[in-house]
């Protein structure tokens, strides 16, 4: 996934269980409403934010602190691989 914006749409995050975990924390209420669910695909976090007063900013880079610090963790060899001497 690229930079998460206030354009990002939730569907988009909620695709991710860390990034669900972090909306969590910030008390989004979208996602225990019935009705937002067929709206996950059009909601833009930035619209929610400012609709529930959740400061976005800090939203924002706490959501991608998460999703860039994943991005840097070596991947694991398999024994597979084959390591030059």
């Amino acid at each position: 996934m690229k930079k998460i914006t206030k354009n990002t749409v939730l569907s988009d995050i909620l695709a991710d269980q860390k990034m669900a975990e972090i909306l969590v924390k910030h008390n989004l209420p979208c996602l225990s409403c019935p009705f937002a669910k067929y709206e996950m695909e059009q909601l833009k976090i930035g619209e929610v934010c400012k609709q529930y007063g959740i400061k976005d900013e800090k939203l924002l880079e706490e959501l991608n602190s998460s999703l860039f610090s994943k991005k840097s963790v070596p991947k694991t060899r398999n024994k597979k691989d084959k390591v030059d001497p």
